[in-house]
């Protein structure tokens, strides 16, 4: 399993060096000349999922934040996290929204992928089982995840805070997201870990939700760009990042029902599911914490998907943040 995940990780190495061009340098540039025009915008292309992380980027977009800061979000939303390093492999997106797991896997195979801030993003685990009262209550029962991933990660490390491990629980990997909710809504397994908007419609569908990233005080979300796209458009990637906190401050003074059908477009929820939606109260960007990383690889070691001796540190890009 593991060489089948680093060789698609090489694949990605096209990534960074296929789609880089000229755009941020020309940012860069010192004129020498205050009269000259402004640079044209730098494009930054985005590969992200359909799930509350992408909300910022998409607003900025949408509400023309981006242009107002000399840089143009090309965002680009993938069913599948497959289909998205498909197209970073095909050199179509700059940068990804990733987790720390991958991350990890991408530098074990060679890839020099950094994180360049966290995300908001929120995995919660799910149960429908009216045993299961508690995490400490899921020893010896069924939890649907994605192996290797952060949701197993996730599952780890909200079962270690329970005083239970890996062992204690048997897995069923199921990487279709739809396919984990219709399982647990069957009762076909005791407990399985979902993003939005599946959240909901699992609650909204009986299910009860025993912990999540956000209680756990997990989070494994991280937006990441090679370093030869970083190197790039450096000055782009800093004023994306300005554009993303406008659309924080956006949310934060219009009321939901400004910008709801625009999530429910671009998340994938149900219009029947539209008033049971609760938007996250985001942040501006922010770096990753290096204990975040140092906790996600040191799993990663533990699962064999990183052998080599790389620090959090290494893989912490300063573009915008220094941490």
């Amino acid at each position: 399993m593991k060489i089948v995940m680093l060789t698609a990780a090489v694949g990605l190495v096209a990534a960074g060096c296929g789609n880089s061009n000229n755009a941020g340098n020309a940012n860069n540039a010192s004129s020498g000349n205050a009269a000259e025009a402004p640079a044209e915008p730098v494009t930054i292309s985005l590969g992200l999922l359909p799930s509350i992380d992408a909300i910022p980027f998409i607003i900025a977009h949408e509400q023309g934040f981006d242009k107002q800061h000399n840089v143009n979000l090309d965002i680009q939303t993938f069913k599948s996290a497959k289909d998205r390093d498909v197209a970073f492999q095909a050199g179509k997106v700059d940068g990804l929204s990733a987790d720390l797991v991958a991350i990890s896997i991408y530098n074990e195979a060679g890839l020099d992928v950094k994180i360049t801030s966290t995300t908001t993003g929120e995995f919660d685990l799910l149960t429908g089982n009216d045993e299961v009262k508690e995490v400490k209550d899921l020893k010896g029962k069924t939890v649907i995840l994605s192996k290797n991933t952060s949701t197993q990660y996730t599952v780890a490390m909200m079962l270690k805070q329970a005083g239970l491990t890996e062992d204690d629980i048997t897995v069923t990997e199921v990487p279709q997201i739809p396919t984990r909710l219709e399982l647990l809504k069957s009762n076909k397994a005791d407990a399985a870990v979902l993003p939005e908007p599946f959240v909901t419609m699992g609650k909204t569908a009986g299910l009860r939700v025993l912990s999540s990233t956000h209680s756990a005080g997990i989070n494994p979300f991280v937006l990441a760009f090679p370093q030869s796209a970083i190197d790039a458009k450096g000055q782009g990637i800093r004023d994306m990042y300005a554009a993303y906190d406008e659309a924080v401050d956006y949310m934060k003074t219009h009321d939901q029902s400004e910008y709801i059908d625009l999530i429910i477009k671009e998340v994938g929820y149900p219009d029947t599911l539209k008033n049971e939606i609760k938007v996250p109260e985001y942040l501006p960007a922010y770096q990753v914490d290096v204990k975040e990383v140092e906790a996600a690889f040191a799993w990663a070691r533990e699962k064999g998907l990183l052998t080599k001796n790389i620090s959090a540190e290494e893989v912490i890009s300063d573009v915008q943040f220094k941490e």
